[in-house]
């Protein structure tokens, strides 16, 4: 703790007139804007704004004249700020000026940039993955390069965002990077040429049978529409006897709205109203049709759902439902039924806030009624409202879209989960693909049987992990007295003992878990996004149940009430 000097020092009066006229001259503007936009408001509103706005500045300037220690302005303005909008809903945010960029990926699929996924590993800044066609390919990036320095200045503790803004520049501009790459002796220098990074929002569509097609669409970016239907019409030019398509929303959070409508247009014809808003303004409620061609009406189709598939995702699956143009498998839906706007506020900032529901052609909102901890709270089927489907057929609203054909999400073991996080598999791929000198493999060849190489890795790593009931039962032993401890010391010992030896086992007993993600992290160094979706294809149990449900029109057109 900072404490003050006994003396002190002379008051800078100046200084202080000087922060005094600020400060006023923030209220007044805040007081004034306030002012301004609440002119249909009633006056006991207004004075409650501007008294609060007025409270606010005079706490905001005390802590920061007088509070014991240094306190960072901005840092403490970010503070107010997120509890502020963090009390409304979780799709409510401010976005500071570091964090326009990010927004920018997550709705327009593009920035500015190297092109590539880096991540800290260990100590070092490294590269995960690059982008197909990215600045960073074109320098010669490979996945598990160290960026060791930037333009000569070091990276060491430096963090992932800082590495962004030391990268950030203007498009065209060279950027040298200094890099230690495994299996090279020493560290040498890539000159690379910044530009805009564009990240393919259908990573991956083919055939998944002789009769059945796929289309996997990760993010509602520009141009989702366009590149869904233009997949969607090479599927159908490549294989006259196509017989019915998949299209898999699993784990795509959404995006913009207007590309939700592209991507229903395809399936769904021109001028059907898909999607009704309704705010606090009524005069910006709308609704929106489609405005294209469809490019196919009767092509059977199975869309793919889990509780990761939001917004966007839900409007496209809820649509299809609600006018029984295909069947939906899988889990129920996040529940986003909500619209943000994004308004400057400001300095490269801005504010993300929600403006308005939007409600499907069923007349049904899917937005979450109760959340805990930002995640939507499940509501009895029976609490639900119920509405009908243009053929007739139940659905209900409350939180999520509900699939026509409900599956078991697949469980991801607490050693494959860790291995991930702790990037055990990226790093033996490093090691091994430089090892066995692979340098290029087709798709179709990638497949991994060296397995007691992997076994070898880990133990010359000495990895260990926490599992889910190691965390439990030491939590359970913080909470319990030391009587209670002496008690049940011995069931304690053995419970430990019992998961010691299950972990021992793990990497045996979830061998094929694994492998598929050494096989999935080996295609994405060679194919990319599309490596990693063809790889997760094998052995996918909602692929195949989409498939039997397409490969059989009578119980298709069952599910839909046909």
């Amino acid at each position: 703790m900072k404490c003050a000097d006994a003396q002190g020092s002379r008051p800078n009066y100046e200084n202080e007139i000087r922060m005094k006229m600020k400060y006023k001259y923030i209220l007044l503007v805040l007081v004034f804007a306030t002012g301004m936009s609440a002119i249909t408001v009633n006056n006991d509103r207004l004075f409650e704004i501007s008294k609060n706005i007025e409270i606010f500045v005079k706490i905001y300037k005390e802590l920061n004249a007088n509070y014991v220690d240094d306190i960072d302005p901005s840092q403490l303005m970010r503070t107010g700020i997120d509890a502020m909008v963090g009390s409304l809903d979780p799709y409510t945010n401010y976005i500071s000026e570091s964090q326009v960029q990010g927004y920018r990926i997550e709705s327009e699929g593009k920035y500015q940039g190297i092109g590539a996924i880096v991540e800290k590993v260990g100590d070092y800044l490294t590269v995960i993955a690059p982008y197909q066609g990215s600045p960073a390919i074109d320098a010669g990036l490979k996945a598990g390069d160290r960026i060791l320095k930037v333009d000569g200045l070091s990276t060491d503790n430096r963090s992932q965002s800082d590495l962004n803004e030391m990268v950030r520049g203007v498009p065209g501009t060279m950027l040298n990077l200094t890099i230690e790459r495994p299996g090279t002796a020493t560290p040498f220098d890539i000159v690379l040429k910044r530009g805009e990074v564009n990240i393919n929002n259908v990573p991956y569509s083919g055939m998944v049978s002789d009769d059945v097609g796929y289309i996997s669409l990760t993010t509602f970016t520009q141009k989702a529409g366009a590149n869904v239907a233009g997949a969607l019409k090479d599927l159908k030019k490549e294989n006259p006897g196509l017989a019915g398509v998949i299209l898999d929303l699993r784990y795509n959070g959404g995006g913009l709205l207007n590309e939700a409508l592209n991507v229903s247009n395809v399936f769904l014809p021109k001028d059907i109203e898909l999607v009704g808003v309704r705010g606090k303004v009524r005069e910006r409620d709308a609704s929106y049709k489609t405005r294209n061609i469809p490019v196919d009406l009767e092509i059977p189709v199975a869309v793919l759902i889990n509780k990761r598939s939001a917004s966007a995702s839900e409007i496209v699956s809820g649509a299809i439902q609600d006018l029984d143009r295909g069947v939906l498998i899988g889990q129920r839906s996040f529940g986003k039924g909500l619209v943000q706007n994004t308004k400057d506020v400001g300095y490269n900032s801005r504010v993300k806030l929600t403006t308005s529901k939007y409600y499907i052609p069923s007349g049904r909102c899917i937005q979450s009624v109760e959340y805990e901890d930002g995640e939507p709270k499940d509501i009895p089927e029976e609490l639900r409202a119920k509405f009908k489907t243009k053929g007739g057929r139940t659905v209900t609203d409350g939180g999520g879209v509900a699939p026509d054909v409900r599956l078991e999400a697949p469980i991801v073991s607490d050693i494959v989960e860790n291995m991930l996080k702790d990037k055990v598999v990226f790093n033996f791929v490093t090691e091994y693909l430089l090892q066995k000198g692979i340098d290029s493999i087709g798709l179709e060849e990638i497949a991994f049987v060296d397995y007691p190489s992997f076994e070898q890795f880990v133990k010359k790593q000495n990895y260990s992990f926490q599992t889910k009931a190691e965390k439990e039962l030491k939590e359970m032993e913080s909470d319990i007295t030391d009587r209670e401890k002496k008690i049940i010391q011995s069931d304690i010992t053995s419970m430990k003992n019992k998961i010691g030896q299950e972990k021992s086992d793990d990497v045996q007993e979830f061998k094929a878990e694994i492998i598929k993600e050494i096989e999935k992290e080996i295609a994405t160094r060679f194919h990319f996004q599309k490596g990693s979706t063809y790889i997760k294809l094998r052995g996918d149990t909602e692929v195949q149940e989409a498939i039997s449900i397409l490969g059989d029109p009578a119980r298709y057109n069952k599910i839909l009430g046909k």
